[in-house]
């Protein structure tokens, strides 16, 4: 699934990139006869040259080779059929309908969108709210009943009654009954669109007018409003919280405890962190984790800890999270970031949520400007004359003789839209429920939604027409996926399970599978030189670790620590300069820690099992399985390649 995710932002990436002009373009090879021209060989060539890393890609011959080993592997996929593959069709329709989305925009309202979210993306509000609620195609019988709950309670707060206590009571937010209908802080973009508005309008102390959103009914009562805290860059040491089964349930606690003591010490927070954290995705960088803002983290006390560090530097005491327990550090703190580097993210976000409503009905008025379009009156007719007023209700029942309908009731650019089309409009928008009276008057209002629906639709069908560049890209993605299933089946799978082939490739290429000289050991670290000769001593002693640590620590100081484990030849744990063989180590100085280790066994350098290999080895097999794939592709098409054409692209190209 990740190499499908790089190929969709690979290939999304050339829609921006991708040359729409016209060139002349001449046949540049054949497979099988069939043609590809020089323009896609050029096109393609530019939009890639400063993707790629290998220096021999960007060789013309070399890339020529690429080239034709691409189209080879593609013609393969349409041979087996596997265009026709239902999973590779939705797929492509998925990724079609993602990158159509670019072309369904409104320049003028996405900037205003953008402004008004980076205007309130400044502040942050807490509010709580009451809620009733009402699904969004309920029938107006029930649209009427949910809204004289919220009115009845909207007057009842404005009579003086406790907003909380009306909210624990009443409202049908399944978390009320404990927080009283408390949101606690949040910003733009963190709630539906309508909700957001109501609670940036509202006045602090004030309840709002009651609004709708999908969800149902609501009033929402501003309790603050703060400027945003923007984001933190942090460091942290963690120690995982325990396990039921763990005999040591304080072991946690105790050691997040010591190495807290070693920092009041004034030993450095990077250096235990690499040594110590047990998040091991932050530790070899000395606990740093990317920056976040509030309710970016899956962890509310740790963002609380983490922005109530005033100035870079300051450090947390121990506490704990669902996680474990974090000793945290700040590096920086980041306000929030000006328009100009946010615009691309805020689009995003625009185009996410409800905003994106304002943009729709700004490109349907484009489209009903820029397309000719003709409502046939006689059809309209008839099939109004079907629907009843069953359908406020909904249950108009759809006809069953619709597949008779034809006949165009709409026209687009000469495009004809049948009768049934609109029937189906219908009955899906039953659904939905709507409120104009008489029934005439709301099949007029539909239909108005059923031609914008139309010539949305019109217009997504001729992107590839109307873009060149929506065109180019998506035949990129039409033989990048083929390619990605075609791989799957003769390479990636093969590879996973062809346990006899693998075992052949390792048995020919095991001398380029070897471990380093390794070693068990335990590493014992200290600030303090007297403390390592202590150290020292107790180890002539036969004194365990614990039993060293027992002896020289203290419940306020902890004066030395150690690690056990295995540990290859350069291994950023070992001590610089340290000796691979059994015994104790001499005291090794390192910055400003003393290390003195105890190896209790020597490994030797040797090839690697299969299985301590597998996953490099798996990879390489599959490049050894691609490249001879490949070399019997070319044996099984017939490949025709113009030179003439292609030392003119050369040239051009250089």
């Amino acid at each position: 699934m990740k190499l499908k995710q790089l190929l969709f932002g690979f290939l999304f990436f050339s829609a921006f990139t991708a040359n729409a002009q016209k060139n002349t373009k001449e046949v540049l090879f054949t497979i099988d006869d069939k043609p590809y021209y020089t323009d896609e060989f050029s096109r393609v060539y530019k939009k890639n040259l400063d993707l790629v890393k290998d220096e021999s890609q960007k060789d013309l011959n070399q890339y020529l080779e690429l080239f034709v080993g691409y189209k080879l592997k593609v013609n393969r996929a349409y041979k087996l059929g596997l265009q026709n593959n239902s999973t590779y069709q939705n797929e492509l329709k998925s990724y079609r309908s993602q990158l159509a989305k670019n072309y369904f925009n409104d320049t003028k309202i996405t900037q205003e969108l953008i402004e008004e979210g980076y205007n309130r993306l400044q502040k942050e509000v807490k509010a709580a709210h009451i809620l009733i609620l009402v699904d969004e195609s309920a029938s107006p019988e029930d649209t009427l009943k949910a809204y004289k709950k919220i009115q009845d309670i909207k007057l009842r707060v404005d009579k003086g009654e406790s907003f909380e206590e009306l909210a624990s009571q009443l409202s049908q937010d399944p978390s009320a009954k404990e927080n009283k209908g408390d949101l606690g802080y949040f910003s733009a973009f963190r709630m539906v669109y309508p909700f957001e508005n109501a609670a940036f309008t509202t006045p602090r102390g004030q309840v709002s007018k009651i609004i709708r959103t999908r969800f149902g009914y609501h009033i929402l009562k501003v309790n603050d409003i703060r400027p945003n805290r923007g984001e933190v860059t942090v460091a942290h040491i963690m120690t995982l919280n325990p396990k039921p089964e763990d005999a040591d349930q304080e072991k946690a606690k105790n050691t997040i405890n010591d190495i807290y003591k070693k920092i009041n010490q004034g030993e450095k927070f990077e250096d235990l962190a690499k040594q110590f954290s047990e998040d091991k995705s932050s530790s070899g960088k000395g606990g740093v984790l990317n920056k976040f803002g509030s309710g970016q983290l899956s962890s509310e006390e740790f963002e609380n800890v983490a922005f109530s560090l005033k100035n870079s530097g300051d450090i947390s005491q121990p506490f704990q999270s669902k996680f474990g327990w974090h000793i945290v550090k700040l590096i920086e703190r980041h306000p929030v970031r000006t328009l100009d580097e946010m615009k691309p993210e805020l689009e995003t976000k625009v185009g996410r949520d409800e905003r994106s409503k304002k943009i729709t009905a700004s490109l349907n008025d484009k489209l009903r400007k820029k397309y000719k379009f003709k409502k046939e009156a006689k059809e309209y007719a008839a099939l109004a004359k079907l629907v009843t007023n069953d359908y406020y209700e909904n249950k108009w029942v759809y006809p069953t003789n619709a597949d008779t309908f034809t006949a165009a009731v709409l026209k687009i650019e000469n495009t004809p839209v049948s009768g049934k089309t609109f029937l189906e409009f219908l009955e899906k928008q039953q659904k939905s429920g709507i409120a104009v009276k008489p029934i005439g008057k709301a099949v007029e209002v539909l239909f108005e939604r059923f031609i914008d629906e139309q010539l949305s639709q019109y217009y997504d069908a001729n992107l590839e027409n109307e873009f060149p560049e929506f065109s180019f890209v998506m035949e990129e993605y039409r033989d990048g996926l083929l390619l990605f299933d075609l791989m799957e089946k003769e390479i990636w799978e093969r590879s996973k399970n062809d346990t006899i082939g693998l075992q052949k490739f390792y048995d020919e290429t095991k001398v380029n599978h070897l471990w380093k000289k390794r070693v068990e050991a335990t590493i014992y670290s200290s600030t303090k030189q007297d403390i390592i000769k202590k150290v020292q001593g107790l180890i002539k002693k036969k004194a365990s670790a614990q039993e060293i640590k027992d002896k020289l620590n203290t419940k306020d100081v902890i004066n030395v620590m150690s690690n056990s484990g295995t540990f290859e030849e350069g291994n950023q744990v070992l001590p610089k300069g340290i000796k691979l063989e059994t015994g104790t180590s001499d005291i090794v100085k390192d910055g400003e820690y003393y290390f003195i280790t105890v190896i209790d066994k020597v490994l030797p350098e040797g090839i690697k099992t299969l299985e301590e290999c597998k996953g490099k080895l798996t990879n390489e097999y599959q490049q050894y399985l691609e490249q001879n794939w490949v070399d019997n592709l070319k044996k099984e098409f017939n490949i025709k390649v113009n030179n003439d054409v292609f030392e003119k692209v050369k040239k051009e190209l250089k």
